[in-house]
């Protein structure tokens, strides 16, 4: 579990991210998810990256109204243009203490140049 993390984004779900039962649509957790992830890119790559995979997502429990939903990611692996990160999504209520996962899954990004093709990741020292 990453939960031991600073969240890479934290957003409250609102009435127009939800369907006719007060359940927040899978898309709109999904899109933060992968914005996490891609800031997590950008910034251990060094500049623009873009999704290019997603595997393994799994919904556990559902995202309410009101709700305080908190993403956490992990690089876990980088190649010579390609970085796999792991995100986890987390729901606390708003007037409570305690998180749950509601969500997490693996993104695979790409590097690319201004020309949009892949580009090299400086590899650190």
């Amino acid at each position: 579990m990453i939960q031991d993390y600073e969240p890479v984004i934290r957003v409250t779900a609102m009435p127009a991210d939800a369907n006719a039962y007060g359940d927040i649509f899978g898309g709109w957790l999904l899109s933060h998810m992968d914005q996490g992830a891609g800031l997590i890119a950008a910034r251990h790559s060094r500049g623009r990256a873009v999704t290019i995979a997603l595997d393994g997502m799994k919904f556990h429990k559902p995202v309410k109204v009101g709700d305080e939903v908190s993403v956490y990611g992990e690089l876990l692996k980088v190649g010579r243009t390609s970085m796999v990160i792991r995100i986890e999504a987390f729901r606390r209520d708003r007037f409570a203490e305690d998180q749950v996962k509601v969500t997490e899954a693996v993104f695979t990004f790409v590097a690319i140049d201004d020309a949009g093709k892949p580009r090299a990741i400086e590899q650190e020292s």
